[in-house]
């Protein structure tokens, strides 16, 4: 695979990760009644933007993250002092549709008014001076309002449209969301592979049949049914498997039945290392049913099994090396798609289980450590001060970055210096 199909194939694969993760944080946000600002790919400079109803949806240039900007999450960037000038776009019934903050010539229909008092979060009113005249004026905001700033409109953040305004299981499902969404998309993946590739089945079934083994050679075909070998009554996969290997170079008695034929086909195994080998793989079996169970089976095992991993780096000591970053992911990733799209989806699925767990871990700026400022507002009946739990994460974002630095800067050095 050249070098531009790994990147194509590393940017689609990463962004569908990350993709899917904020679709869970959204879709839950959404239903929560939160104001989504913006769902964004990616980090950094936008490429590409698209505002659809209340949410702007953007690409932005760095590929490795992204995330969903929720109302109430940030300190809201525009306020209106008392003494600011502002123009005032109103609707037939009076109420201020938008709030024009400068360049207010471009909207000769909007009233000009100093303010003398505004409450955008709960009362959704602004009180002031129109040009001219002495009298405080009062001007009821429709929560859907804009703020107009160089031609971009914001909408405003009443407080009932705000993350910290939802009840705690609302909040608690929103953040949970993007990791379970990723257990879901690996899910899905595996699902989608028991289909199309079908999952191992221990029928005593001949799968595939090698061109240049003994098999085909004897004239076995795909799809027989093996009910004996040298008379001995095999119940298994398994079975065929452990004669065939304990007798290399002997001939050997296949009875199978081949549509609805008893037959009888002699076959010697060829040595390999030893063990006997007939050029066969094992059947797979593509039920829809058996894909779906076996699905969410291998999501539970690879969940096990990643959490043993990092239980193993915790109690065997923790290394930056034994980390991998976006680099070292890309490395991997170009491995793994030499062998086949299938492959990609497999090593995707398990990045995908990857990015749930990580995101679960209790550490601050991640979702594992928002939820437990959640827990703990649930322990102790309130929230945790947002100005102690932003500093927190803060710090954490910090290091976070500090330790994505050095294992960048490892993984370059382990696969390209």
């Amino acid at each position: 695979m050249s070098t531009f199909s790994t990147v194509i194939a590393f940017i689609i694969l990463f962004g569908a990760l990350v993709f899917f993760h904020e679709l869970g944080h959204f879709i839950f946000a959404k239903r929560a009644g939160i104001l989504c600002r913006e769902f964004a790919i990616g980090f950094g400079p936008k490429v590409f933007a698209w505002k659809k109803n209340e949410t702007m949806y953007t690409i932005r240039l760095l590929p490795v993250g992204g995330y969903v900007r929720m109302a109430g999450e940030d300190p809201e960037t525009i306020e209106l002092r008392p003494g600011l000038i502002v123009g005032l776009i109103l609707n037939n019934e009076g109420i201020v549709q938008k709030i024009v903050l400068n360049k207010k010539e471009q909207y000769p229909e909007a009233k000009i008014v100093e303010v003398e008092q505004a409450d955008m979060e709960r009362e959704l009113v602004i009180r002031g001076y129109e040009e001219g005249e002495e009298q405080v004026n009062r001007y009821p905001v429709d929560e859907k309002a804009c703020y107009v700033e160089n031609g971009i409109e914001t909408q405003i953040a009443p407080w009932n449209r705000q993350f910290h305004s939802k009840p705690l299981l609302a909040r608690t499902l929103t953040i949970f969301a993007g990791p379970l969404f990723n257990f879901i998309l690996a899910a899905v993946i595996f699902i989608f592979l028991g289909i199309v590739q079908g999952n191992p089945s221990d029928e005593p079934r001949l799968g595939k049949i090698t061109p240049d083994g003994s098999a085909i050679e004897a004239g076995l075909q795909e799809g027989d049914i093996v009910y004996a070998i040298d008379g001995a009554e095999v119940t298994s996969w398994l079975d065929i498997v452990e004669v065939i290997q304990a007798n290399p170079e002997k001939t050997l008695t296949f009875q199978i039945e081949r549509n609805g034929e008893f037959l009888e086909i002699p076959v010697v195994p060829q040595n390999v290392d030893g063990g006997g080998k007939i050029g066969v793989y094992q059947p797979m079996d593509k039920s829809p049913l058996k894909a779906f169970v076996l699905g969410f089976e291998q999501t539970a095992f690879w969940t096990k099994q990643i959490f043993i991993i990092l239980g193993d780096l915790i109690t065997g000591g923790f290394t930056i090396d034994a980390l991998a970053g976006p680099v070292g992911i890309y490395a991997s990733t170009e491995i793994v798609a030499q062998t086949g799209i299938f492959s990609l989806m497999r090593w995707g699925a398990l990045l995908s289980i990857n990015l749930g767990i990580m995101n679960l871990l209790p550490i601050p700026a991640l979702d594992g450590g928002r939820l437990v400022f959640l827990g703990i507002e649930a322990v102790r009946g309130k929230p945790i001060d947002k100005n102690k739990e932003g500093f927190v994460h803060f710090i954490g974002f910090a290091l976070l970055f500090l330790l994505m630095l050095v294992v960048t800067w490892n993984d370059i050095q382990r696969f390209f210096l």
